[in-house]
């Protein structure tokens, strides 16, 4: 099968071609910037020209991109996308409803909540690991020494990505508080994002008026409702949960942290900078005593990269609980969930004092990994269902 890919420079890509190739397809790319991911004259017309010249049977991409689906759609070719991240506004765009289009979502929750709009080309399809690239990232004594801790956290503190922080100093009072409290309730519970479910509709008009509201597209139809609880709330509450956990964490641990966040506020947390997804994210998670995980609340049920990167490596991980959790691996024999910050400080200070029983867990979790969810098993799939 010939395949063109459509590159952004996600994470994700490298690693999607690589199970393409080793399926046996032949892979073409397209590295034309998008501009625009709804209207994008030059990337229309790169792209135009590229199916013409060459006969491909599948466009993809990592994550639906709606101007990729337009000229897929007047070309006639079947527009495969695999969508890695959330929020991904682009899932309110009518281009969704397309013919031509296989989508692919990592979060069941998520793929329930826009199936609807085309039930026979919309599937879910969790993440997967590149086993056998991480295999060949074994650390030597240079990179032990660098990277060696007790517990590491590679990701943002999204205090630079959160909107709501420049409009907060705006808000009335009563909004300011009501979404204090959203928060706190929502820190309390693993496994079920409420934040969503709880605001209302009247609520989510009278948040957009301080937001700075950019309106989508006219070809759009959106849930003012779902952006508030996901873009603005759900993005300010992964900022608090973050900050909180790591700070618990670093009066009693020794933790690396490894992002381009300003990390201020947590002055016993070393912060050791941006970590090359490829090069030094697999010898973190190979020289960590302990990988966490905290998943953005932005992700409703899915399961994060992180956590099958992490396995993968043969990384011995402790994550929240998701409700997918369950269905790919076993706590307490695969990998370790904790709860509450109290049960996470817990675990961490029990299996940081028990080395033979984190080591088995972490080989538990790496050949679950090999055995079922790697790129290659997973894209064996996906390209099942056209």
């Amino acid at each position: 099968m010939r395949i063109l890919f459509c590159r952004w420079n996600n994470i994700c890509e490298l690693d999607m071609k690589a199970a393409f190739l080793s399926l046996g397809h032949d892979v073409g790319e397209l590295n034309q910037k998008i501009e625009s991911v709804d209207y994008d004259k030059a990337y229309v017309e790169v792209l135009s020209q590229k199916l013409l010249d060459s006969s491909y049977d599948i466009v993809f991409s990592v994550n639906f991109i709606p101007v990729i689906a337009r000229v897929c759609k007047v070309c006639r070719v079947i527009y495969l996308s695999w969508t890695v991240d959330s929020p991904l506004f682009q899932f309110y765009s009518d281009t969704v409803y397309y013919e031509c289009n296989r989508i692919f979502i990592f979060d069941y929750m998520i793929y329930r909540q826009f199936a609807y709009k085309n039930p026979e080309r919309i599937f879910y399809m969790p993440l997967a690991a590149n086993v056998e690239y991480l295999d060949g990232m074994v650390p030597g004594d240079k990179e032990m020494e660098r990277f060696s801790s007790d517990i590491s956290f590679v990701g943002s503190l999204y205090s630079e990505k959160c909107r709501y922080n420049s409009m907060v100093g705006q808000m009335p009072d009563y909004i300011r508080g009501y979404v204090d409290g959203l928060i706190e309730a929502q820190l309390r519970i693993y496994g079920y994002n409420l934040i969503q479910d709880v605001i209302t509709e009247d609520f989510a008009q009278s948040f957009k008026q301080y937001a700075g509201w950019f309106p989508l597209a006219s070809d759009y139809c959106a849930d003012d409702k779902a952006i508030v609880a996901q873009e603005f709330i759900g993005m300010k509450c992964s900022e608090v949960e973050r900050k909180r956990l790591l700070k618990a964490l670093s009066e009693q641990f020794e933790v690396y942290l490894y992002t381009l966040s300003d990390t201020t506020e947590l002055k016993r947390v070393s912060n050791k900078g941006s970590a090359h997804s490829r090069l030094e994210m697999p010898y973190i998670f190979k020289c960590s005593k302990i990988n966490l995980n905290i998943t953005a609340k932005t992700i409703q049920s899915g399961l994060s990269q992180r956590i099958f990167d992490v396995l993968g490596a043969q990384g011995f991980l402790i994550t929240n609980y998701q409700s997918e959790i369950p269905e790919y691996f076993e706590a307490g024999k695969d990998l370790v969930v904790y709860e509450s910050e109290e049960d996470l400080l817990e675990k961490c200070r029990y299996y940081l004092e028990h080395e033979a029983e984190r080591q088995e867990i972490a080989l538990n979790g790496y050949r679950k990994v090999s055995q079922y969810h790697t790129y290659s098993i997973r894209m064996k799939e996906v390209l099942g269902r056209i």
